[in-house]
C-alpha cells in the first residue's frame, strides 16, 4: 500500500514538474520589449523619416569654425596644469609620474 502511494506521490510530483517547465514564460513573451520600448520613447517625432527636405542650419564655414572651437577645448584643458596635492612634508604629489620640485 505504501509502495503504490510512492509511486503515485512521484509520477505526480513528476508530472507537475514537467508541465511547469513545458510553458513558456512571462519573459519569453515579452524578450526584448523594453528595449524597443525605451528606443521607440527616444524618438521625438516618428513622422519625421517621411520629410525629404533637406536640413537647413548652419553654413559650411560656421559649422567649420565651431568644429575648430570645439577641439581648441582640449588642447586648453591639456595645457592647464594639474593642482598637485603634497602630502607629509617633502612635498610629493600625488602622481607618480610627475617629479616633485
Amino acid at each position: 500500500m505504501r509502495r503504490g502511494a510512492l509511486y503515485i506521490l512521484i509520477t505526480t510530483f513528476a508530472i507537475f514538474l514537467i508541465s511547469a517547465c513545458a510553458q513558456p514564460s512571462r519573459v519569453d513573451k515579452n524578450y526584448g520589449r523594453s528595449v524597443k520600448d525605451a528606443r521607440l520613447n527616444q524618438i521625438l517625432d516618428p513622422e519625421t523619416e517621411k520629410n525629404l527636405e533637406p536640413v537647413t542650419g548652419l553654413d559650411g564655414k560656421a559649422a567649420q569654425a565651431n568644429i575648430e572651437k570645439y577641439w581648441r577645448t582640449f588642447e586648453q584643458a591639456r595645457e592647464t596644469p594639474q593642482p598637485l596635492v603634497q602630502i607629509g612634508t617633502q612635498g610629493s604629489p600625488l602622481n607618480p609620474y610627475q617629479p616633485s620640485k
